[in-house]
């Protein structure tokens, strides 16, 4: 009975311990599963809390970025500044980076500054693609995390030739006063590079720069009607006698040359006599659009000199080819019909060839040999070219 008595309670003194060891097992993997929880929050809340200094460090910028782009008034830095700013804070130089503005005359969009993590890429869609026109439609931002996975966009639409891979891209308008201004493009070759709170930056920068671009805008216009003639939107005589001392210097410098064509229209007096002032006013416009397209590319300064004259420098372009030039815009001129009234008119120009260093030492010799040739034209019968 002893023996059987202490069996018993050395069974139950086994058991009570088992049970205990198993309660503190039990406590304890609920307290490693409190610990994995809270390790996870502690991850989460890590995570969260980086991703929050992100945007305060990325909104602390704001402050800079209005400062940036209010720096100046020339549009060319003004897109520049915002270029840098998206690029760096929303791409983290990475991808593409495009700035379009909206031509005032088409209506279109047309790339005024970009920005490439790879120098050699070639961006062809100069009026911008899919995307950007979906922006101008609308005028509203845009994300595509992924342009294979996205409904919205036919992709055999977007321009076979194009160099670049895209596969995401956050894309916002630059608006002011319901104007559509232009539009900020980033895009990468990575799937998922951007998000929402890309694109959310993103338009805070179209917003603030926004304004900026249009005192830019509103700034080059008003300095491209100091320099043009309103009527004909050649170049002004004193911003032209600007541009011939400017050429006049670096030509010295360079050890090279350049050419002046003196153009005066034939009777021009016979148009306003016959058709009246606005009749003139429409050879004028005809003339100076001939000038502009012949010369097209050429590096030329065309301006209207005064009244019915007009004066081009032609930069490295010697006597003989400055003659053969003139005379192509002669014959161009010469086969140009202009209505007048219901009446089929011609015009014909009488044009003067000087150049520098041949002819002249300074910008007043050189003029003078241009006019003097010019006259000489006239004399001789007009309608034709005379050499200084």
């Amino acid at each position: 009975m002893f023996y059987l008595a202490n069996t018993l309670i050395a069974a139950h003194s086994i058991h009570k311990n088992l049970n205990k060891k198993y309660q503190l097992q039990l406590q304890m993997q609920n307290l490693q599963e409190k610990i994995n929880i809270l390790k996870d929050e502690v991850k989460i809340n890590t995570v969260a809390q980086d991703a929050l200094l992100a945007k305060i460090i990325r909104y602390n910028s704001l402050k800079e970025i209005i400062e940036k782009v209010n720096e100046s008034l020339i549009l060319d830095s003004i897109a520049e500044s915002l270029l840098d700013i998206g690029y760096s804070l929303v791409a983290n130089n990475k991808g593409t980076c495009i700035l379009y503005l909206v031509d005032p005359r088409t209506q279109r969009l047309s790339i005024f500054k970009t920005k490439k993590e790879d120098n050699s890429l070639i961006i062809k869609s100069k009026e911008g693609d899919i995307f950007d026109l979906w922006v101008l439609k609308h005028s509203s931002p845009l994300l595509v995390e992924n342009i294979k996975e996205d409904f919205r966009f036919d992709l055999e639409k977007i321009e076979p030739q194009e160099s670049r891979a895209i596969s995401s891209l956050v894309s916002a308008p630059f608006i002011s006063e319901n104007k559509f201004l232009g539009l900020f493009r980033l895009d990468n070759p990575e799937p998922g590079f951007y998000s929402l709170d890309d694109l959310r930056l993103l338009v805070t920068i179209c917003d603030l720069g926004a304004v900026a671009l249009e005192s830019g805008e509103l700034f080059q216009r008003t300095q491209d009607l100091a320099i043009h003639d309103g009527l004909t939107s050649l170049y002004t005589k004193r911003y032209f006698l600007d541009r011939l001392k400017e050429e006049l210097k670096r030509s010295v410098r360079q050890d090279s040359y350049f050419s002046l064509l003196m153009i005066d229209i034939d009777n021009f007096k016979n148009y306003n006599d016959t058709f009246g002032h606005t009749a003139g006013d429409m050879v004028l416009r005809t003339l100076s659009a001939a000038i502009t397209d012949s010369f097209k590319g050429h590096g030329a300064i065309a301006s209207r000199f005064g009244g019915e004259e007009f004066c081009i420098i032609l930069p490295h372009i010697d006597k003989k080819k400055a003659s053969e030039a003139a005379e192509k815009l002669r014959l161009k001129i010469e086969k140009t019909r202009i209505t007048l009234r219901r009446k089929e008119a011609s015009i014909t120009v009488s044009i003067g060839v000087s150049s520098f260093p041949l002819d002249a030492g300074d910008e007043e010799e050189i003029i003078m040999k241009a006019d003097k040739a010019m006259y000489a034209a006239k004399q001789k019968g007009r309608n034709r070219v005379i050499d200084a």
